[in-house]
């Protein structure tokens, strides 16, 4: 019985691990993303504040 309970535990360990990986994989992805996101709403701002020649995020300039 002890060694099936070692080789259960082992199965957890590993699963632990997988998933631990992926969600880092999954973090590294997500914060890609967000400075993807960001670089894009930083042009479409810049973009609409010459567009429209206002000042739309408040640091005192147009771009």
């Amino acid at each position: 019985m002890g060694l099936f309970w070692d080789l259960i535990q082992q199965s957890q360990i590993s699963r632990q691990e997988s998933r631990a990986a992926s969600l880092q994989e999954r973090v590294a992805r997500l914060e890609k993303e967000l400075d993807e996101t960001r670089l894009i709403q930083r042009r479409l701002l810049d973009l609409l504040e010459r567009e429209f020649g206002r000042d739309l995020d408040g640091d005192g300039k147009v771009a």
